[in-house]
């Protein structure tokens, strides 16, 4: 697979908290995949790590390949990037969310194969409606996928069925990475996928994303729980503040 033709692989890469970023902010990720997208090259996908990710990552160190396998790995996290500028380093954030919502602005033709997997029929068909799209293939994902090789090789082979030029994968992590990691070692299958999450929520209107200030703040955690504390409450106020250990020892062992 060739990962270098539009130069998002000579993007300096930021080694921070076990993964290794590539420093490209929203813009320049938003040029380097519709480039790549439309070459007719073999699959890629790009990751998007967040504050989950990081402490998911270090709680199960077998999760790195999935990383390692994707052609852009981008900060979807505002609190790692001010993490990372503590650290003297310049972590750029490109969220899953917003790629997604502005390749489907600027970049994907509504009459063009669109691949979604994830979701239920009600997101997939507000997201249609919303953008025009006339050639949804849908692929939804059984619960517990990530205990589940039947289900994740299937979602490989729809995807690598439908030769689209976008994948949406959106089933939460680390699900998403394992079914994408599928897709890459079948080697036949095309286009790039995006791992991202919650954003079928978000484009499809099921969940409102929080005001531009908030974001700009790194304040969007705050809004998303308010909103669903049942669900969220412990993703952000247990497992989410491991990462300031984390951080701690990371800064340790890179002055040791």
């Amino acid at each position: 697979m060739d990962m270098g033709f539009d130069g998002a692989r000579s993007a300096r890469k930021i080694e921070f908290l076990g993964l290794h970023f590539d420093a490209l902010d929203l813009d320049a990720a938003l040029d380097a995949i519709a480039a790549r997208a439309s070459v007719g090259l073999g699959f890629a996908y790009v990751a998007t790590p967040n504050v989950d990710h990081v402490v998911g990552l270090a709680r199960e160190p077998a999760r790195a390949p999935l990383y390692k396998r994707a052609w852009l790995t981008l900060n979807d996290s505002r609190v790692l990037a001010a993490l990372a500028r503590r650290a003297g380093l310049a972590l750029p954030v490109a969220t899953g969310a917003d790629l997604a919502e502005h390749l489907f602005e600027r970049v994907i033709d509504p009459n063009e194969p669109v691949v979604i997997v994830g979701g239920d029929e009600r997101r997939v068909a507000a997201l249609r409606r919303r953008y025009r799209l006339t050639a949804v293939r849908w692929h939804p994902a059984p619960a517990n996928l990530k205990h589940n090789p039947i289900a994740i090789a299937q979602a490989a082979a729809f995807v690598a069925a439908q030769q689209a030029r976008f994948s949406f994968i959106c089933v939460g992590a680390p699900q998403q990475e394992l079914v994408a990691y599928a897709i890459a070692q079948r080697g036949d299958a095309t286009g790039v996928g995006l791992c991202c999450g919650a954003a079928l929520d978000f484009l499809s209107g099921h969940t409102p994303r929080a005001p531009q200030w908030m974001r700009a703040r790194g304040l969007e955690w705050l809004y998303r729980v308010t909103r669903e504390p049942a669900r969220l409450w412990r993703r952000y106020f247990v497992e989410g503040p491991k990462v300031f250990a984390l951080f701690a020892a990371w800064r340790a062992s890179m002055a040791a």
